[in-house]
């Protein structure tokens, strides 16, 4: 079955940060849930820079509707000035836990951001 759900891929520093990220994401019912994945290691280049970091790994299910809602959430609440926001779609998966993260992110419903 395909659908309009969406992993969205993020990095945290800590997972005391990403536990209080997906919290926040899921107060404001933009993600029906966050797996926390730590002891990433990250390689890159930032500011002319090789930088080599610890990071913890969050897999967020979502709805493609609300990206533009997540986008300016993660502007406002993720720590890391540029931070990783990488949307990927689902092609297919079961009926039931596709319904389910449409109906915990009020896809199909006209609802606002709201703070917790």
């Amino acid at each position: 079955m395909s659908s309009d759900a969406t992993v969205v891929l993020t990095t945290l520093a800590s997972e005391d940060e990403a536990v209080a990220f997906v919290r926040a994401l899921l107060d404001r019912r933009l993600v029906a849930c966050g797996t926390i994945l730590p002891g990433a290691r990250s390689l890159y280049r930032w500011e002319g820079q090789l930088a080599d970091e610890r990071e913890v790994v969050v897999l967020l299910k979502s709805a493609a509707g609300r990206l533009g809602d997540l986008a300016t959430v993660f502007a406002e609440l993720h720590p890391y000035k540029v931070p990783e926001l990488l949307a990927l779609p689902v092609a297919a998966g079961l009926e039931k836990y596709l319904g389910w993260i449409a109906r915990e992110t009020g896809e199909g419903r006209d609802e606002e951001i709201v703070a917790p």
